[in-house]
């Protein structure tokens, strides 16, 4: 299937000069609200390029309301939106003043995206998926990209799925790494929600960038 076509997004970029590697990132089901467009400008501070589209962009963009954003969102075409995060993949690893290198990261709706494109996207080199759903078993020995795969304790829906994602990821040889941050819930990066935790989300960002930096900076 052909995705939607055109998406608005919101591009960060570093300051400092030179070439800096594009990380794409992935909203959750809300489109592309302020907290995510926080999380571009993070990844900006940083030195990363950051991209994130806003899948809303059929449904008029994010309405500025997160209630009236779910309803947007769950009108959207799943396999459509799956073709158009491909695409944004590509955009993203050709983004100018990029050094070619790809990275992903994406949260809730968003971290399933991203193990989801680590089956699609061989150029993908690092995603950090957070509290996302697994990628399909049978898929898991195309990824080539590095993982850090983050849960939350208390989310039993998401979790449920890490066994067998763990057994394929294992059986495939892939490099990861996961972890559980014990008392938080669903959704504990959204600084702007009452899941936010503060330590973990510190935690899991510093881990996020480490991953990054290590993966997407040398030369190509």
């Amino acid at each position: 299937p052909k995705g939607y076509g055109t998406m608005r997004g919101y591009l960060a970029r570093p300051t400092a000069a030179g070439r800096a590697p594009g990380v794409l990132v992935i909203h959750e089901n809300r489109g592309l609200n302020p907290h995510i467009e926080d999380i571009a400008r993070r990844l900006a501070l940083d030195n990363f390029i950051a991209v994130a589209p806003d899948l809303l962009t059929t449904q008029g963009g994010y309405p500025g309301d997160e209630d009236k954003a779910r309803e947007a969102f769950a009108k959207i075409d799943q396999a459509k939106a799956r073709e158009d995060w491909i695409a944004a993949t590509a955009y993203t690893q050709k983004v100018a003043g990029g050094n070619g290198k790809l990275g992903a990261t994406g949260f809730c709706y968003g971290g399933g995206i991203v193990n989801f494109l680590a089956t699609r996207v061989p150029e993908l080199a690092a995603g950090v998926p957070f509290y996302g759903a697994a990628a399909p078993a049978a898929d898991v020995s195309k990824i080539k990209a590095e993982l850090f795969i983050v849960y939350a304790e208390n989310d039993e829906r998401i979790n449920a799925m890490w066994p067998p994602y763990e057994a394929a990821l294992k059986a495939a040889g892939t490099k990861y790494a996961a972890q559980v941050f014990p008392g938080t819930g669903h959704g504990f990066n959204n600084d702007t929600t009452p899941r936010y935790d503060e330590k973990a989300a510190r935690e899991a960002w510093g881990k996020t960038l480490a991953l990054f930096n290590r993966t997407l900076r040398s030369a190509t």
